[in-house]
């Protein structure tokens, strides 16, 4: 879902703070981002279309991002990608548009990531959280660095829905519906490739699509809980900004999309 009245300064507070989190949280090193798209009703600078680009970390060491070093990307860059844009912001910008439900996207690599994406072809939830990242997280068949268009738009294909990707011997991407609740999923995801890491020479039983759908049914309630408990983990000022308490739910000042498409959480 996003946010029809979030201004732009706050969104890149929440992407700043989001990146800060996902390194904090060891899901990423000298690598990895965090983006937002900017909602349709906030107007963009110049002529820029509003709803028609994205804020994204730059090319840096997440832990030292701050909101100023937040980036601005047209949804739709024509060529080359602006300077200190990660070479890898391609990925984002085509979930983007193959997802107009996806309002924020995290880009990390889990170790526990790494070894179940090269074991399998995609997970299914074997406990409650895990729904949260989709009725299955599929893997993206590709190593390769998802720096030109063609390669980007190939993985977005991989994730037609859900919330979660795993890019065989190239980390992950998850969805949220703002940057924080991307960097939950992230967490999530490390911790469902170590459950079935774990589980996996043995007789395992999944969850049941019911019970899927159960646990998908509340995370519009409790992932906010989550992500407000990893933000205020050791190493992050309890009064830095975040999900506040409106977000827990819809309501004024949110909007479905146009489309019809669903949102996400």
């Amino acid at each position: 879902m996003i946010r029809a009245s979030a201004p732009r300064e706050e969104i890149r507070e929440e992407v700043a703070e989001a990146a800060n989190v996902l390194s904090r949280l060891g899901l990423v090193t000298a690598f990895g981002h965090v983006s937002a798209r900017v909602p349709a009703s906030v107007p963009g600078p110049g002529s820029a279309p509003a709803g028609d680009s994205m804020l994204i970390t730059p090319a840096a060491d997440l832990a030292g991002v701050t909101a100023a070093d937040v980036l601005e990307v047209p949804l739709r860059a024509p060529g080359p990608l602006p300077a200190g844009v990660p070479a890898e912001a391609w990925v984002h910008l085509a979930l983007y548009q193959a997802r107009p439900d996806a309002a924020a996207i995290a880009r990390a690599q889990p170790l526990s990531a790494y070894a179940a994406a090269a074991t399998a072809t995609s997970l299914v939830p074997l406990y409650g959280q895990a729904a949260w990242l989709g009725e299955s997280v599929p893997v993206h068949d590709g190593a390769a660095l998802l720096r030109s268009p063609g390669l980007a738009e190939r993985a977005a294909r991989s994730l037609p829905s859900g919330e979660a990707l795993l890019l065989r011997g190239n980390g992950a991407v998850t969805l949220g519906a703002t940057a924080g609740l991307a960097v939950a999923r992230m967490w999530l995801l490390a911790a469902a490739c170590e459950v079935y890491l774990s589980a996996r020479q043995a007789a395992v039983t999944p969850l049941s699509a019911e019970e899927i759908a159960s646990w998908r049914g509340v995370g519009h309630e409790l992932l906010p809980r989550m992500w407000e408990h990893l933000r205020r983990r050791p190493g992050t000022p309890a009064g830095s900004r975040g999900l506040r308490a409106e977000f827990k739910e819809p309501g004024p000042g949110w909007r479905g999309h146009d489309d019809g498409s669903t949102p996400l959480l």
